[in-house]
């Protein structure tokens, strides 16, 4: 049997490598355009901000070693031109020598992955202009940083490559600013929980544009003018264009393979696509959602490695599925860690789901050992059924163990009144013996069970203020003068049993806090002496953002909403 591999890094790689652990009598060919058959490619922002000074570290395998190894034939700087599946065949040009030839294939896996997304502009041809999406990328962007020395920055998009850039940008003393249409970062998360990210950012001394339409480039006094629409241009000494990524298929299309979303590869669950003996893996296939069913472009370096082995299997006569993807990541993003898995509240309602969600800020550990941090977490789950649906986690320790956790009961199909349940290690230094995962249980079984009714933020701009119903505000006096929202009467929660006759109990009482405890030890004061009152979900707190002169009311999962 020969198989042929298009593309290495994460899928084509793995694929390879397992086909030959599956079979020795093998031959196997991969063909890769770059110079690299396998580098860390999650790790290119960090080479860029020093963070890894070995160009070495970045190359997991060489073809020689790869070779060694695996005894698989690694063709670096050949590009496969097209694909003949009558014949079995691909063509392909050796981009150093410029000799072309075909080659045959039993089986051939297509792992081309995504190229970044590269909008119709005038002025992309400016040497002072890049994408980061490979090894030679990355290169390129830092010689020009070693040999120029730029003072400044505009990163075009704050995904994951824009946040991760940013903060090493910034780590080389580079005034670094984002621009982008959206008016959040990282989409993952929703606007409440993604408005930490930007105090962070901020904190950091990271402008960012948002809300911005990039309408183009333009070389002006040695630098370049990022130009907006209906704005004055940022300028820069150099502009990094991070903007997403589009699956790489132009093969595929070309020989006839079905296609899907923004002309992904169609795959079935066994990694085959539309043509026999063909198989697709990584950001350039269609997957399923494993939380909406729904189709979807996932780019991560977990479901490439997964696909990759699924297809190869399938290839040696196995039988082997993939499930689906969630969409877990975790990125740092300078001191904070912030982490999503499953789907977010926005994505929920838009994918028809009747969601509901608590918002909590445990302590990382137990709150007498030092060094606790807090973190602001966000469970999704489906109202009737409780299934799970999704959570995103921000904070400074321990983010990373909670989504994990989450992300795990997600795939056993656990109901989010289950999470109480689950047996997490416990010692002072590393959780609470309620750990945070456990608390947010504890929140939805006393939704379920009525012990807790909410109100959310979008709730805030249509409460009555005809005094119809009570807005209680339960933290100190001192808290309260220091910032609170109009209408609201303050009642620390420690007094509340013996200011009750300050409230009316015929209205309905809507209570906050700073960050949802408080108030809902007040709802439960108040239920239990004859009221109906609604906790606010997630509580809310006033500061002065760093940078931004302007007064910002922030639920505890920091909203970002103008006062």
């Amino acid at each position: 049997m020969k198989v042929v591999i298009v593309g290495g890094v994460a899928g084509g790689a793995t694929a390879a490598a397992r086909i030959r652990r599956l079979n020795e009598q093998a031959e196997i060919v991969v063909f890769e355009r770059s110079k690299f058959i396998s580098y860390a490619n999650c790790g290119l922002p960090y080479y860029i901000g020093d963070v890894i000074t070995d160009p070495e570290d970045l190359t997991l395998q060489t073809p020689e070693s790869f070779f060694s190894r695996f005894r698989v034939n690694m063709k670096v700087r050949h590009e496969v031109t097209a694909i003949h599946p009558d014949k079995k065949t691909v063509s392909v040009k050796n981009l150093q020598t410029g000799e072309e030839f075909e080659e045959s294939y039993d089986k051939l896996i297509l792992s081309p992955g995504a190229k970044p997304t590269q909008p119709r502009l005038p002025g992309l041809g400016l040497d002072k202009l890049f994408t980061l999406r490979t090894v030679e990328d990355t290169f390129r962007i830092k010689d020009y940083i070693n040999i120029n020395h730029p003072k400044s920055a505009v990163l075009a998009g704050g995904g994951f490559i824009g946040l991760e850039l940013a903060e090493n940008l910034r780590e080389l003393g580079m005034e670094v600013t984002i621009v982008q249409r959206p008016k959040q970062l990282m989409n993952p998360f929703d606007s409440d929980m993604a408005a930490f990210i930007h105090n962070e950012m901020r904190k950091h001394g990271v402008k960012l544009a948002l809300g911005h339409t990039v309408e183009g480039f333009a070389e002006v006094g040695g630098g370049v003018d990022v130009l907006l629409k209906d704005e004055q241009p940022l300028h820069a000494d150099m502009v990094i264009l991070a903007i997403g990524v589009s699956p790489e298929t132009t093969l595929a299309k070309d020989a006839g393979l079905e296609l899907g979303i923004k002309g992904s590869i169609v795959v079935n669950d066994r990694m085959e696509t539309s043509i026999s003996d063909i198989y697709a893996v990584g950001d350039a296939v269609q997957v399923k959602h494993f939380v909406t069913g729904q189709d979807a472009l996932i780019s991560l370096a977990g479901p490439a490695n997964k696909q990759g082995r699924i297809a190869a299997d399938n290839i040696c006569g196995g039988d082997s599925h993939y499930t689906g993807s969630q969409g877990s990541s975790v990125i740092k993003v300078f001191d904070m860690t912030a982490a999503t898995t499953g789907v977010n509240e926005t994505n929920a309602r838009k994918a028809g789901l009747d969601v509901d969600t608590v918002i909590l800020s445990p302590m990382s550990h137990a709150g007498y050992y030092p060094d606790g941090k807090v973190m602001t977490m966000k469970v999704v789950f489906e109202k009737e059924t409780y299934r799970l649906l999704g959570a995103q986690i921000v904070g400074y320790k321990g983010v990373d163990k909670r989504i994990d956790v989450l992300a795990t009961a997600i795939r056993a199909g656990m109901k989010a009144t289950e999470l109480k349940d689950l047996d997490l290690a416990y010692a002072p230094p590393y959780s609470s013996a309620k750990d945070p995962v456990n608390m947010a249980g504890f929140m939805i079984e006393n939704i379920a069970n009525g012990v807790l009714k909410q109100w959310h933020l979008e709730e805030a701009y249509n409460l009555p203020h005809d005094r119809s119903v009570t807005l209680l505000d339960t933290r100190t006096a001192e808290e309260f003068t220091h910032g609170h929202i109009d209408g609201f009467l303050n009642i620390p929660v420690d007094e509340l049993r013996e200011r009750l006759d300050e409230l009316d109990k015929h209205k309905p009482v809507y209570v906050i806090c700073q960050s949802g405890l408080r108030s809902y030890i007040a709802c439960r004061i108040l239920a239990g002496n004859g009221f109906d009152c609604y906790n606010f979900s997630g509580g809310f707190r006033f500061y002065d953002a760093v940078t931004n002169d302007r007064c910002l009311i922030e639920s505890a999962t920091a909203c970002g909403m103008d006062k």
